[in-house]
């Protein structure tokens, strides 16, 4: 894992969640870990590994990012996201 540099862009993110949403994994972890301190790049990270099925390292992520898992679907979760970093 690249322990991050820059920050992560909302247009990034937005990016990351339409590639995994895509079902394009490594490239979305790609994206979210260039900046593994945003709060909502670690949400995005979490859900990726809760859609993989890593869900100790999907609960690693979402402390990281302050967030608890909703229990709804994580692809929906993703779509959410994504219509609020998109505003």
């Amino acid at each position: 894992h690249d322990r991050g540099g820059r920050a992560v862009t909302r247009a990034e993110l937005v990016q990351a969640i339409d590639v995994a949403l895509a079902g394009r994994w490594d490239d979305a972890h790609t994206i979210v870990q260039r900046d593994e301190a945003d709060e909502h790049a670690a949400l995005v990270h979490g859900l990726l590994h809760e859609i993989e099925g890593d869900r100790a390292n999907a609960a690693y992520w979402y402390r990281r990012a302050g967030h608890s898992p909703s229990g709804d679907d994580p692809r929906a979760e993703l779509e959410r996201l994504r219509e609020s970093l998109a505003d």
